[in-house]
């Protein structure tokens, strides 16, 4: 799976991984997070989700970052607002009042062009990925935030019976890569109505990842 996969996507509006509203393990458990008000908080892999305007309307900042520039000009559009846009090496940057959206690849975003991340929220990045790139991924993350502390939401299925994207991430991978540098807890999980695409039953699962000092 590569960047074009993703473009590609984007062009076709093939975006059924998009909500149509709120995330409900945001709803429920953001608050676990402790975070004051203005937090800057950063959504991996966003699109254009609605989680982003609920966190916006919470009072925290965002930052984001995605490959398409559909996507994220869809965003923008639908927060209503008109992005001052930098064009820079190989990640654009979008920005608005209490926003930032990086463009580009992912693995591209250095620490420096990020700046300050209090948390993480991630629902559809590490999920998005498949196996070989979710380690690497994992490392990136953590190296650009700090470690800041997460909120991550995640599928759990029989990965025989569907292709991902989203895929199934077990409980097991999770503290393989975050347990050395995270506290991790399990605080929900839930069977989703009619299965996973309805195709096989699945259940999503919201995590807690607090950082550890090592």
């Amino acid at each position: 799976m590569d960047a074009s996969f993703w473009q590609q996507r984007w062009e076709r509006n093939e975006i059924a991984f998009h909500e149509a509203k709120a995330n409900f393990l945001l709803v429920t458990h953001f608050v676990g997070l402790s975070l004051a008000q203005g937090s800057r908080v950063f959504v991996p892999l966003c699109g254009k989700t609605l989680d982003i305007h609920w966190l916006l309307s919470h009072g925290y900042r965002v930052a984001g970052a995605d490959l398409s520039k559909i996507a994220v000009g869809q965003l923008f559009a639908e927060l209503g607002v008109e992005p001052k846009i930098a064009v820079g090496g190989k990640i654009s940057r979008y920005s608005a009042a209490n926003i930032d959206i990086f463009v580009g690849d992912f693995f591209d975003l250095p620490k420096s062009e990020l700046g300050r991340v209090d948390a993480i929220y991630d629902r559809a990045a590490l999920v998005a990925l498949p196996e070989a790139m979710r380690e690497r991924y994992a490392a990136h993350l953590m190296d650009i935030t700090d470690r800041a502390p997460q909120l991550l939401i995640s599928y759990a299925y029989d990965q025989r019976l569907l292709d991902g994207p989203p895929f199934s991430v077990s409980s097991d991978e999770i503290a393989r890569h975050y347990q050395g540098n995270y506290d991790l807890t399990l605080v929900a999980s839930v069977d989703i109505p009619g299965g996973l695409k309805g195709k096989c039953a699945a259940t999503e699962n919201a995590w807690l990842l607090r950082k550890r000092d090592v």
